[in-house]
């Protein structure tokens, strides 16, 4: 249903080496650059990130990355606390979302909840 999302970022380099981090133990990665826009995806480019233009308090959003497996979640997980990333939750089942719910979540530098989840056993 969600052909590409943006998110508008503070600090666009900091944020750019997150991203090239977290993202490529899901098989993501930069696909296009335009202007100062960075678009990541795994062949189109389904994330964008965005100067921000206002110097406002960013609101927190909540974006969650498939993982092909869970060793994907976990190496997501330690790219991003390697990254520097706060670790909100490790890598763990969450059984209260569905039995085989696996998932990790961490802060990206803007403060934005970001979890990679695998939805098989």
């Amino acid at each position: 249903m969600i052909d590409h999302i943006a998110i508008q970022v503070r600090d666009l380099a900091a944020s750019a080496l997150f991203y090239d981090a977290v993202l490529a133990p899901l098989g993501g990665k930069r696909t296009k650059e335009f202007g100062k826009n960075i678009g990541y995806g795994t062949t189109g480019h389904d994330l964008w990130l965005v100067p921000a233009t206002e110097d406002t308090p960013a609101r927190e959003l909540h974006l969650a990355f498939t993982a092909a497996d869970r060793a994907a979640v976990e190496a997501f997980h330690a790219a991003a606390v390697a990254a520097g990333a706060e670790s909100l939750h490790a890598p763990r089942v969450w059984p209260e979302y569905h039995a085989s719910y696996y998932g990790a979540f961490v802060r990206d530098p803007d403060g934005n909840n970001v979890e990679a989840v695998c939805h098989t056993p």
